[in-house]
């Protein structure tokens, strides 16, 4: 009977923090789909390879939360690692998670690019968007743009003979989006126009609140600005997430997908913070 209790406990403290969670995810997009974004700043290589890294981490995370990934888009590097990537993840609460992973993030580490095995900063910039339903935003035909190109997998492998790839350019936005992950150009442009619709939802959004501005910074500026996260390899082993002030040591944990430690965390802050504003 005992046994049997503290299963039923166990159980419940796992509801428990499930439900906890979900309170700090109240806002009417938290449910949504989310679109994450990778971008390689300053660092050279190394942070193209970084990039490849966060794009594995954000995998494994979504796979061990059973959301559906789909890698819509990617652009591999010339050396290694990749110059961008694009994921939809599918799933409830994919959005109100992954909002929380929006800024730079910094990796310490003694470069495995560099004979001289000398200590190289990367930096990488995370952006998520929620994926939109169909009828809350219309696109005009006359205003797109649609080229086709020859797509390629991951790392250049399974190179398509045909050019499925889809490149769909919103000209009154200058909104570009593509899709290379099918090989049917038809499934490529309808991804495309999913992808696209959200992005000017996103877009318009920021415009009535008067913060608009490009979603993606110039490489020369994805540096030490708007920090979320560092992860140091050297000369200690640490992740420290610069909002919260969480850290641990399990740097490998942290990069094979276990990340809730820390959204939960700032969403916690930003609850806090909300209640003291309201409370003042």
């Amino acid at each position: 009977m005992e046994k049997e209790l503290n299963k039923k406990v166990c159980l419940l403290e796992k509801k428990l923090n499930s439900l906890n969670v979900q309170s700090l995810l109240a806002e009417p997009e938290a449910k949504a789909n989310a679109i994450l974004s990778i971008h390689p700043g300053a660092g050279g290589i190394d942070s193209c390879d970084w990039a490849k890294i966060l794009l594995q981490m954000y995998t494994n995370w979504a796979t061990q939360k059973d959301y559906t990934v789909r890698l819509v888009d990617w652009m591999p590097a010339e050396e290694a690692g990749i110059k961008s990537a694009t994921l939809i993840i599918e799933g409830n609460f994919a959005y109100g998670y992954l909002k929380e992973e929006i800024g730079i993030h910094r990796l310490v580490r003694i470069s495995p690019f560099d004979a001289s095995h000398r200590r190289h900063t990367s930096f990488v910039a995370v952006d998520v968007i929620p994926e939109v339903e169909e009828k809350e935003i219309e696109i005009k035909e006359e205003d797109l743009e649609i080229d086709t190109f020859r797509a390629g997998g991951p790392g250049g492998q399974h190179v398509n003979v045909t050019d499925s790839a889809v490149r769909i350019t919103h000209i009154p936005t200058e909104t570009v989006v593509q899709c290379q992950d099918q090989r049917s150009q038809h499934k490529n442009r309808v991804m495309a126009l999913r992808i696209l619709k959200s992005r000017l939802y996103e877009f318009k959004q920021r415009e009535r609140k008067e913060k608009l501005q490009k979603r993606y910074e110039e490489k020369a500026r994805i540096e030490w600005g708007s920090q979320v996260r560092s992860y140091v390899f050297h000369p200690y082993k640490m992740v420290k997430d610069h909002r919260t002030g969480l850290e641990t040591s399990n740097v490998e944990s942290v990069l094979n997908g276990e990340i809730d430690q820390f959204m939960i965390a700032s969403l916690k802050l930003k609850q806090k913070q909300k209640v003291s504003r309201e409370g003042g």
